[in-house]
């Protein structure tokens, strides 16, 4: 499968849009309203928490990218860093189902802001999973029509999703100097330290497109000055645009509204400011933010199970194709469908914030590992992977006391990754390999 680019090179400015594009996507759309009920009046330093974590693993990300530049982007860190085997297979297989959780995501938070312009049936959760089941099978036709339109409709959405939050910011900073709502900003009104902390790691998700950039690296133009500025420009402005859009929603909406409206706060917080118009146009960026982030998830996807194939980590028959797509595509959309269907917004959002705090953390100890090679800080990257493990550890064992389910179905994922792994390197790579020896 080769997606090589024949036209040039990419631009800084380019590099930039595919991360901020891979981070505003659903994920702020699906998460803001989970993070306010479990932050309060805190919800922007827990997107400043999980932003902060983002920042430190882009630097191994960074440093890596150079040195290894390679269109498996990731993949190809934890290959080089640990080597082929159980672990680095079961570390990419785990990437694979984050982007089918992360889907999973993006299709619920489609299908929470669609019925607010139209319903369907009388039953609001029934129009859920329907325009969810809906979208992921329109972006899987596009995907098999055409990867080109694929990469059209990222471009075009990007910069409309960027135009409508932006416009909402500008509006939202100068409807905040009336609301009646800015007390809840207060100290007082915030959730205790460890809290916020959790809250910021529900929330993770809403960072983790950042490693798209990866992906790109190889065709990045001037990469040892370029592709460190694309990593953290692009960070830094998603976590300033979503501490103030955390900021805005917090200080105009009462609590009791963030809770009713959870699922699509973002589109109510803008009715304060300019009414139904505000809640409409809002909605619209949702569903044209998702749509396209599923799109991209979906060739993403696909493509790592190819990369993994490739690299004898899965099945070689997940290099075949399947209506001129590698078969992934499709596996992909069944298990999106799948998951969409079956778990709940926070199990989804929590299972993939614990699958990329894990990738993350692994990659960020092979920034440390490999620092001569790379020439990068050990101490950034140290600490990028202690402030990930830490992370995922409180993560943990908070939402084990409040929610058992969603730590269950998010390990027993992890699990099932490296299992199947163990299961193909004992009875299918290795037995291979003796008889070609």
């Amino acid at each position: 499968m080769n997606n090589s680019k024949e036209e040039g090179q990419v631009s800084l400015k380019e590099a930039i849009s595919i991360g901020i594009g891979g981070m505003v996507g659903g994920g702020i759309f699906a998460v803001l309203g989970l993070a306010t009920d479990l932050a309060k009046g805190g919800t922007p330093v827990a997107f400043l928490i999980a932003g902060t974590i983002a920042l430190l693993t882009a630097y191994s990300y960074a440093k890596l990218s150079i040195t290894y530049p390679d269109k498996g982007g990731t993949v190809k860190f934890i290959n080089v860093g640990y080597g082929i085997n159980i672990f680095s297979g079961g570390i990419n297989n785990l990437l694979w189902v984050s982007y089918i959780i992360m889907l999973s995501l993006y299709a619920s938070a489609f299908g929470s802001y669609a019925p607010n312009l139209y319903q369907i049936t009388d039953t609001t959760s029934i129009d859920v999973h329907i325009y969810s089941s809906l979208i992921i099978i329109i972006a899987t036709l596009i995907n098999y029509f055409s990867i080109k339109l694929v990469s059209r409709i990222e471009s075009i959405a990007v910069f409309i999703k960027l135009i409508i939050l932006l416009g909402f910011v500008g509006i939202g900073i100068y409807g905040l100097s009336d609301s009646t709502h800015l007390s809840q900003l207060n100290l007082s009104q915030w959730e205790s330290p460890i809290n916020l902390v959790v809250a910021g790691m529900m929330i993770f998700v809403a960072y983790e497109g950042f490693e798209l950039i990866a992906n790109t690296a190889p065709d990045i133009s001037n990469p040892k000055k370029n592709i460190p500025k694309a990593y953290f420009y692009s960070v830094i402005f998603v976590i300033i645009l979503y501490v103030i859009i955390a900021i805005i929603t917090v200080g105009s909406l009462d609590f009791s509204q963030i809770a009713t409206a959870k699922d699509y706060v973002l589109a109510e917080a803008a009715k304060p400011m300019l009414g139904q118009m505000g809640f409409t146009v809002i909605t619209i960026a949702a569903l044209i933010s998702t749509f396209s982030a599923i799109n991209a998830s979906l060739y993403g996807g696909s493509r790592v199970s190819y990369e993994l194939a490739e690299d004898d980590e899965l099945p070689t028959q997940l290099t075949c194709q399947l209506w001129n797509q590698p078969v992934g595509l499709m596996i992909t959309t069944v298990g999106t469908l799948i998951l969409v269907n079956t778990l709940e917004l926070e199990s989804i959002s929590t299972a993939g914030s614990v699958g990329f705090l894990i990738i993350f953390a692994a990659v960020n100890f092979v920034g440390f590992k490999l620092h001569k090679e790379i020439k990068g800080n050990k101490v950034i990257a140290l600490v990028g992977f202690l402030s990930c493990f830490i992370a995922l550890l409180i993560l943990i064992v908070k939402q084990f006391s409040a929610n058992r389910m969603n730590v269950i179905i998010a390990l027993g994922i992890v699990v099932f990754c490296f299992l199947m792994e163990f299961i193909y390197r004992k009875h299918g790579i290795h037995t291979v390999k003796k008889n070609k020896d």
